[in-house]
């Protein structure tokens, strides 16, 4: 128990930081994007561009693929000696590279096709033919960037989390060089943009070789594609990946319909929606992604082993870590919304304006980030089982509710209620797993819960209404100040209320020693 206990904080503490560094890399490279190309036009069509090689990255790669993948390659690395995971590994691998060539080809070709029928730009012919160029330039992303998943399978099941957590810093880090130097020569210049997508992938590839090489499981790709079909394992993930398919084609095809929403809105709403989404993934990946990459090969191990009290210890300790630390970066968000956008991307051509939209926006976001990081510890807990199906039928009812919610909200919130009806999708996502969780047994709260849940109410009022009265107090941090100023004064307000909310944490009885018991 100990051992799993140091393993679990190691492993998330190397995560979490390597997660820190790709999130302020990333930041920056917004910042970066928002005062070179400002929101809309281009930019409007670059991010729907790189949103599709997205989409089919989360069903290849890092979705439906990782969610069939770990666990299977968990059990042969637990129970099956070295050369029979190896065998697997190969031969999954061998897969999905000649399914992923396929994919690549026909998504290149069929680039127009594809804008077509995810905007309403088909009128507007120069925004529709560059949204169509920048996707055949990073369609291959895809090839790439999904190999990153398979090998990030293959390190986190072997503990060693550094190097797959910090593989994005390497995307980020060829988008910022692509912003400040390549986009001078390209013309258009957003298509430096394209180009960093491309080599961002071959390098998060690349920095994963010498790692896998250093354990011994570097894929090997053959062209044996009738011997990679027979192999049980290769088989056994396939059948997990069907309705894992399905889960993911849900989310996704959710937010394929929400950025055709966004195009029907004012131009820059979809500029605005990201900018948000931006920021949101500070909290979600820095919690919730860290989170579910570290507890789903533990929990994976303990169902191999049959250890159910510690596979519900391990939910409860995530479940805990989730509302110390997700609920008061909510309230936060909701707060310091505009603050927030103005300091940090009221540049060059990111105009007041887009700092006003792209705030509500976040507003929306952040009223369901509980949900949106729930769902990413609670999922695990059925994935680690190798029980895909129960949330795709979650997710089927979400997708549907969601739409609903657009429909009903848009004429009123505008670009804002693509990312509220997100949020409250998510927040009912998370419930309807608990609740499953908990019906079949799987997870049983810990005693204290109660207790706990009432000092965070405690502590979350007393920290929201010093965060009000704090931002009140510096509202020179908007628009009307120094950038330099903006951000010190926003730093500063950050700071303090980070110190307050752990220093009323710490009052009300909490200490870090309990959550290192509950792992």
């Amino acid at each position: 128990q100990s051992s799993i206990r140091m393993n679990l904080f190691r492993a998330l503490a190397t995560v979490s930081a390597m997660t820190l560094l790709s999130r302020i890399t990333g930041l920056l490279r917004d910042m970066l994007q928002g005062a070179v190309f400002g929101a809309g036009g281009p930019l409007d069509a670059y991010i729907v561009a790189f949103r599709l090689p997205n989409l089919l990255r989360r069903l290849f790669g890092e979705g439906a693929f990782s969610q069939a993948f770990v666990p299977i390659i968990g059990e042969y690395a637990n129970t099956r000696g070295e050369e029979q995971t190896r065998t697997l590994l190969d031969d999954v691998a061998t897969l999905l590279f000649w399914a992923l060539i396929v994919v690549t080809a026909i998504g290149t070709l069929a680039a127009p096709v594809i804008i077509w029928i995810v905007t309403d730009w088909a009128g507007n012919d120069s925004q529709f033919d560059l949204a169509t160029l920048l996707l055949r330039i990073m369609f291959p992303y895809i090839l790439f960037i999904s190999l990153v998943a398979l090998t990030s399978g293959v390190l986190n099941t072997w503990r060693k989390f550094a190097v797959p957590a910090f593989s994005p810093v390497m995307l980020n880090l060829s988008l910022i060089a692509a912003t400040l130097i390549a986009a001078r020569y390209a013309h258009p210049p957003v298509m430096a943009l394209a180009l960093g997508v491309f080599i961002g992938g071959v390098l998060q590839l690349a920095i994963q070789v010498p790692a896998l090489r250093a354990i011994g499981m570097l894929p090997r790709i053959h062209l044996r594609l009738r011997a990679a079909w027979a192999d049980e394992g290769v088989r056994r993930i396939l059948r997990l990946m069907g309705p894992a398919l399905l889960g993911v084609s849900v989310a996704q095809i959710s937010i394929v319909i929400n950025t055709k929403f966004a195009t029907w809105l004012p131009l820059g709403s979809v500029s605005w929606l990201y900018y948000a989404d931006r920021l949101m993934e500070f909290p979600t990946a820095l919690l919730g992604v860290a989170l579910g990459t570290v507890l789903l090969p533990f929990l994976s191990k303990a169902h191999a082993s049959q250890d159910h009290a510690q596979y519900s210890a391990l939910l409860d300790w995530g479940l805990r870590l989730v509302v110390v630390l997700a609920l008061p970066a909510a309230v936060a968000l909701c707060v310091l919304a505009t603050p927030l956008m103005a300091a940090l991307f009221h540049y060059g051509k990111f105009t007041a304006i887009d700092v006003a939209m792209s705030a509500r926006a976040l507003v929306g976001y952040a009223v369901g980030l509980i949900g949106l990081i729930g769902v990413k510890i609670l999922a695990p807990g059925f994935y680690a089982r190798q029980d895909i199906r129960t949330p795709v039928r979650i997710a089927v009812l979400v997708l549907v509710l969601t739409q609903v919610l657009n429909f009903m909200l848009i004429h009123w919130l505008q670009h804002a209620a693509l990312s509220l009806s997100i949020s409250i999708g998510a927040c009912v996502n998370a419930s309807l797993l608990y609740i499953g969780l908990r019906k079949r047994g799987v997870y049983t709260p810990s005693a204290g819960w109660l207790g706990f849940l009432l000092k965070m109410v405690v502590v979350l009022c007393v920290f929201g209404a010093a965060l009000y009265v704090g931002a009140a107090q510096f509202d020179w941090i908007g628009l009307r100040a120094h950038p330099a100023l903006r951000i010190a004064a926003l730093a500063g307000v950050v700071g303090a209320g980070a110190l307050l909310y752990f220093a009323l944490l710490f009052a009300v009885g909490f200490r870090i020693a309990d959550f290192r018991r509950r792992a």
